[in-house]
C-alpha cells in the first residue's frame, strides 16, 4: 500500500492547511491510517513530508518495535524549488502561503533513520526512481519483511 501525502490532503486530511498544528494532526491521521494497514500485516509505504522529529516519533510510538522503518529522502531545497510543479515554494517565497517548510516553517532532519537516500545533490542530477526502489526492497528483505 502506498500513501502519498497529496492525495490524502485531497481527501481524508482536506481540511488541513500547513500551520505547525495542521501539519501535526495531518502526521497523526496518517500514522493512525497506516496503524490499521500494519495490523493486517500490510506494508505500507508513507510518502509525506514530516517536518518535525515530534511528529514523526509520535507516529513512530504507535507501532510495535520494528514496525516503523524511517527513510530520510535526503534531497536539497532548492532542488525541491527548481522542480516545484505545483508552483508551491513559489506562492511561499511570494508570501501566498505561510508556513511552508523549508521556506518560513523548519524542516528538522531526522537524527536517527534506519537508512537515508540521498535523491540529488546540489547538482539538481536526481537518484534514478527504480535504483531508490531497488534501495527499499533491499532493506525490507534484508530485515525480514520480505521474503
Amino acid at each position: 500500500m502506498v500513501l502519498d501525502g497529496d492525495n490524502i490532503r485531497h481527501g481524508l486530511n482536506k481540511n488541513l492547511g500547513f500551520s505547525a498544528a495542521d501539519r501535526e494532526e495531518n502526521i497523526r491521521r496518517i500514522g493512525e491510517v497506516s496503524k490499521l494497514f500494519a495490523s493486517t500485516g500490510v506494508i505500507t509505504l508513507v510518502s509525506f513530508i514530516s517536518p518535525y522529529k515530534q511528529d514523526r516519533d509520535a507516529v513512530r510510538a504507535l507501532l510495535p518495535e520494528g514496525d516503523f522503518v524511517e527513510i530520510y529522502m535526503k534531497i536539497p531545497l532548492s532542488v525541491c524549488e527548481e522542480r516545484d510543479p505545483k508552483g508551491l515554494y513559489k506562492a511561499a517565497r511570494a508570501g501566498k502561503i505561510k508556513g511552508f517548510t523549508g521556506i518560513d516553517d523548519p524542516y528538522e532532519e531526522p537524527e536517527n533513520p534506519e537508512f537515508v537516500i540521498e535523491v540529488s545533490k546540489e547538482d539538481g542530477v536526481l537518484l534514478a526512481p527504480e535504483k531508490m526502489a531497488v534501495t527499499v526492497l533491499d532493506y525490507l528483505k534484508n530485515k525480514g519483511y520480505l521474503r
